[in-house]
């Protein structure tokens, strides 16, 4: 039993005998005295994507699911599937688009640290690492003594994806982007 408090976004729970995953969690401090704090979430079926809007206060108990972790590595895709292989056993499994939703972007070549995440034997989604390394491709020219200033620009990544740097950046850098939020974490040297 997990409390709603310490939900994470990505945990997998079991709501009517079936498994769902929190993609979204908004918390609502009250203003009134004695008044609970209220977590409201949104869930997706897994497999499947259906959606499925709950609340709950801090101290409501949810069940976790209990899954089979593997290890693997994103091989390729094919226009609306991502096939993974278990690097323990070279087993493949395939996902669809809508069942990796949120996620696609972060699939990159190399990448390490997946995780598929197996329910009696059946792959039922993927986690990704915390952050990936991407390579800046495009970014407005580099400031010089633009390191004292807290300002940040925008800059396209190697995937596509748009995220707001410091001034001093530019093309060619690497970053470390957090991949639950799309934000810049920092920048990688090497």
């Amino acid at each position: 039993m997990i409390k709603a408090c310490n939900l994470k976004k990505g945990m997998i729970v079991e709501i009517n005998n079936k498994p769902y995953q929190a993609k979204h969690i908004d918390v609502q401090t009250p203003s009134a005295r004695g008044a609970n704090t209220l977590y409201k979430v949104r869930f997706t079926s897994v497999p499947g994507g259906q959606k499925l809007d709950q609340t709950f206060k801090g101290n409501d108990a949810l069940e976790e699911m209990e899954l089979e972790r593997r290890s693997v590595n994103f091989i390729f895709s094919d226009q609306t599937m991502y096939t993974f292989m278990d690097t323990g056993n070279y087993e493949q499994y395939a996902f669809s688009e809508d069942a990796l939703e949120g996620q696609v972007e972060w699939l990159i070549d190399g990448l390490e640290g997946i995780t598929a995440l197996l329910l009696d034997g059946q792959p039922i989604c993927i986690e990704l690492p915390s952050s990936v390394i991407l390579e800046i491709v495009e970014t407005a020219p580099a400031i010089k003594g633009a390191t004292a200033t807290n300002q940040n620009k925008p800059a396209t990544l190697s995937n596509g994806h748009v995220v707001h740097v410091p001034e001093y950046m530019s093309a060619g850098d690497k970053v470390q982007v957090n991949t639950e939020t799309g934000t810049f974490m920092s920048r990688v040297r090497g």
